[in-house]
């Protein structure tokens, strides 16, 4: 059919709809390979052709994972694979995002794609993989230098953070493994990994971080809360048990002159 059309005079292949995407962008989003090949082979069709939302069709085929639509579209020299949208977000950051790790490959052989690129909230595509626990994009992108596992987006957020906010086991393992990630380094609020993952009621994730030495159990955020008040709040009672049989409990005397605290 779209062949049919196309040997109309009066069918403009390249031609947007009330939200600025074309034919193409269509047949990218929803994988129809074969309808992209033979649109990408009209001379008046842009490969690169942004939409109302600057999103243009090799961001709609990574989001959905599309690999074979990904390299069509790659081997047009028009489109430049780290173009960003309205919100700064890439094909990259998108692929990673939704866990499609094919498409990530392909999209990292390219020299000009960014591994580190953040939108305008700092988010990479690294910390929106850890966020949505998609294990094998985070290994891909560590394997990677300019992946910065200690990159914060603008609230202070970093990729162990959110990992941990979200439950995600592997993908806090993962980010353990590297000697640089400080496990208990807090947001601008902060709130530190833990605090987030006791809040939720993260168990798993929170049993990992209390394994750490560097993590204090009682540490207080800018609202005066610690981890132990947050899970307590939520009704986190297993949470609760685990922070407290950690807790960090002053002793009621001064370590240098042996006095006795007065005990309100």
């Amino acid at each position: 059919m779209v062949k049919v059309l196309l040997r109309r005079e009066e069918v403009d292949p390249d031609n947007p709809d009330n939200d600025g995407q074309t034919p193409l962008s269509h047949a990218a989003g929803n994988g129809h390979e074969g309808v992209v090949k033979i649109i990408l082979g009209r001379e008046e069709v842009d490969p690169d052709k942004p939409d109302n939302d600057s999103q243009i069709p090799l961001l709609y085929a990574a989001r959905n994972g599309y690999e074979g639509v990904v390299k069509a579209l790659l081997g047009r020299e028009e489109v430049d694979p780290d173009k960003r949208d309205m919100l700064g977000g890439t094909p990259l950051l998108t692929a990673a995002g939704n866990g499609h790790e094919g498409v990530v490959k392909i999209l990292l052989r390219r020299e000009e794609v960014d591994p580190d690129k953040p939108n305008k909230l700092g988010w990479t595509p690294l910390s929106l993989a850890a966020f949505n626990g998609h294990e094998e994009a985070v290994k891909i992108l560590l394997g990677r230098e300019e992946a910065n596992p200690l990159r914060a987006d603008v609230f202070g957020g970093t990729p162990l953070l959110y990992a941990a906010m979200s439950g995600h086991k592997g993908v806090a393992k993962i980010l353990l493994g590297r000697e640089e990630v400080n496990p208990d380094n807090p947001d601008e609020y902060g709130r530190t990994p833990l605090s987030r993952a006791a809040e939720c009621g993260h168990e798993g994730v929170v049993k990992i971080l209390l394994g750490r030495e560097e993590v204090s159990p009682d540490k207080i955020d800018q609202c005066g809360q610690t981890p132990l008040s947050y899970a307590a709040r939520n009704g986190h009672e297993r949470v609760v048990a685990l922070l407290q049989s950690h807790k960090v409990v002053s002793p009621p005397y001064d370590l240098g002159t042996r006095k006795r605290r007065r005990v309100e």
